[in-house]
């Protein structure tokens, strides 16, 4: 896998658009950077009676729209590169889906496979009091991400609000449903991203029910998707995979006995009666719809000529460098931009808060139909703007974000004179 810096990635992306829209230079500088970050370290006693320190971050870009809205990342191989490139993208993501949110983004260096549930929880409750000033449902709230999950949520959200010394549900979303949390939040990203594949394959021509599904990645995002495209949609799943290799069926796989497999063995290789492969071949089969659902820039100039799919659906964030991202549009690949494929999480989470401030709670249906009805408008919002200007899906979703943002900007004064360098 090409290793690239994300935020680079994401500071290349973001050049683009301000090339297309002409965007003012002060205006671009601005857009460039995050607004703040913060860096902490986290004394945890484990265990075995000793203190281990853990890194910390926490990233707000850009809060013009409202409080910044971003999860929070327990991996190993976390780094500051990557939660500010996650948090440019969340930004962009929210002005995307028109939600009166900023983007954040927080991360941990921690492996928590080597953890406890008792040394996590100590984990989660000190990384909430290294940044409570800094988070709040009208500042910054923050949700799940990788190796995270809604009992880390819980126990965030209780620690917060022993500090604050009252109930404060809203200033953390993806929690449990009994401790304020939303119907529909547990697929909602893999479902948004379902949602804008039928809008897709209506645009592509694509029978969904003839049509064939690669799933690269088999985490929440990765078997949901799966799961979805197959009972939704009505596709045929042919393979998937994890970090330990993949595997390929031509009659198709049931996404749940897949689900099983890999809760009892570890991985989804060796699951019966299919074919072995690796995640390097995965993204290379001849499928109609290939949806990467793991970590970044796994799509590089160097593989992104042998990609067959006709809708690439990214579920993952930056799983395409820029290099890729021109010889997809060359070769007609339609690609579903990550801050629009993904967006189906924080939409919820953005809904979680609604109802959290509300105290009133929806269904699933609700939840469902509302969730369908944004991504819908997005999709086509984007696909109206890649038309308009003759560019990319994903210099369409970058010009419609951030025409959003800068428009907020200017209207709030935090900019003066010209909007673009052409006006």
């Amino acid at each position: 896998m090409e290793k690239l810096n994300p935020f680079e990635v994401t500071q290349r992306q973001l050049d683009e658009c301000a090339r297309i829209l002409k965007l003012d230079p002060d205006v671009h500088a601005i857009l460039r950077v995050p607004a703040r970050e913060l860096h902490v370290s986290l004394p945890v006693r484990m265990d075995d009676g000793s203190i281990k320190v853990f890194q910390g971050f926490r990233v707000q870009y850009n809060d013009v729209k409202g409080p910044t809205k971003g999860g929070i990342r327990f991996h190993p191989d976390e780094t500051i590169d990557t939660v500010r490139a996650l948090a440019a993208w969340m930004t962009w993501k929210c002005a995307l889906l028109d939600l009166p949110l900023g983007g954040a983004k927080g991360g941990v260096i921690c492996n928590p496979k080597e953890m406890s549930q008792s040394e996590l929880e100590r984990l989660s409750r000190a990384y909430i009091q290294a940044i409570y000033q800094f988070i709040g449902q009208d500042k910054d709230i923050p949700a799940p991400d990788v190796y995270t999950n809604p009992q880390i949520m819980a126990w965030m959200m209780d620690e917060y609000s022993k500090i604050a010394g009252k109930n404060q549900f809203g200033v953390i979303t993806g929690k449990p449903l009994s401790v304020g949390g939303s119907a529909g939040r547990g697929d909602a990203t893999a479902r948004g991203g379902v949602y804008t594949i039928r809008e897709a394959a209506k645009e592509c021509g694509i029978d969904v029910k003839k049509a064939t599904v690669a799933v690269q990645g088999y985490g929440n995002a990765g078997y949901y998707a799966a799961y979805l495209t197959k009972s939704l949609l009505g596709c045929k799943v042919v393979a998937v995979s994890d970090s330990k290799g993949g595997i390929f069926s031509k009659e198709g796989l049931v996404p749940e006995a897949v689900r099983e497999h890999k809760a009892n063995t570890t991985s989804v290789i060796n699951f019966p009666n299919t074919k072995s492969i690796s995640n390097e071949e995965l993204l290379e089969l001849e499928v109609d719809i290939l949806i990467p659902a793991a970590l970044e820039n796994v799509i590089t100039k160097n593989n992104a000529p042998n990609i067959k799919a006709k809708i690439l659906a990214e579920l993952s964030n930056g799983p395409t460098t820029p290099e890729a991202d021109d010889i997809l549009y060359k070769n007609g690949v339609h690609v579903i931009p990550d801050f629009l494929c993904n967006a189906g999480g924080v939409t919820v989470s953005y809904f979680e808060m609604v109802q959290n401030f509300y105290m009133y709670y929806w269904d699933e249906k609700e939840v469902h139909e509302r969730l369908d009805k944004k991504m819908t408008f997005a999709y086509h919002s984007v696909l109206n703007t890649s038309k308009k200007y003759n560019i990319n899906m994903r210099q369409a979703a970058y010009v419609t974000a951030v025409r959003r943002v800068v428009e907020a900007m200017v209207l709030r004064g935090w900019v003066r004179g010209r909007l673009y360098a052409d006006s």
